[in-house]
């Protein structure tokens, strides 16, 4: 006689578990190019992206702006609080109309006290990201700027990730994209022709990368 099977343990729903979560939370409707907070404010709060995308800049001394990283859907930002940060390194600002949740720091320390659900999903996103952070930093060493652009794009599509690639991306200035892999507009925009007469992205009211990509990035 065969053993019953055990039931499977349905997957934790972050977004669920925060839209449920007693107090300690704010949803924020952002705007095109609203700031969410700014280099210097208190850190005192986490933010988890429920729609849109966010861009994460710091800027110098000298006042030169870099690009950090663009997060989308199921992205948290702003973890820095928890590690004791007093201050925000950085700026976070919305690339197109979307929907933030702001979690206060005490909710989210209690959170991760009393929930091993939300402890694995959060630490699964911090381990997720330092990934991502090692990535970017070989891209920016060894690879051309042709290369890192043909990757930034292909992120931004979420091709690699689970699920079906948003092929369409948000609008993004080539400033911003410039900003992102190091390199002048002028690059961005030479690149971003060369692509399209390629047939590896399009215009079409918003801009569509295909598959194609992928072989500017694995062409040696």
């Amino acid at each position: 006689m065969k053993p019953p099977k055990r039931k499977q343990k349905p997957a934790f729903d972050v977004k669920d578990f925060l839209s449920t979560a007693q107090g300690g939370r704010t949803n924020v409707d952002c705007s095109e190019n609203g700031v969410i907070f700014s280099q210097g404010d208190p850190a005192n709060a986490l933010f988890y992206i429920q729609k849109g995308k966010v861009k994460l800049t710091v800027l110098s001394r000298q006042g030169k702006e870099a690009v950090v990283a663009i997060l989308g859907v199921g992205d948290f930002f702003g973890e820095g609080c928890l590690a004791g940060q007093p201050l925000r390194m950085g700026t976070a600002v919305c690339l197109s109309g979307g929907s933030i949740m702001r979690l206060e720091k005490a909710e989210v320390v209690r959170a991760l006290h009393e929930q091993p659900s939300f402890s694995e999903v959060f630490v699964a996103h911090l381990l997720s990201r330092n990934v991502r952070i090692e990535e970017d930093l070989v891209d920016q060493l060894f690879n051309s700027s042709e290369k890192r652009l043909a990757r930034v794009l292909l992120l931004l599509a979420n091709f690699g990730k689970e699920g079906t690639p948003q092929t369409v991306i948000p609008k993004m200035s080539q400033e911003t994209l410039a900003g992102i892999i190091g390199t002048t507009r002028s690059r961005v925009s030479f690149f971003m022709n060369r692509f399209r007469k390629l047939g590896f992205i399009e215009y079409n009211g918003g801009l569509t990368v295909h598959s194609s990509l992928l072989n500017v990035v694995l062409h040696d």
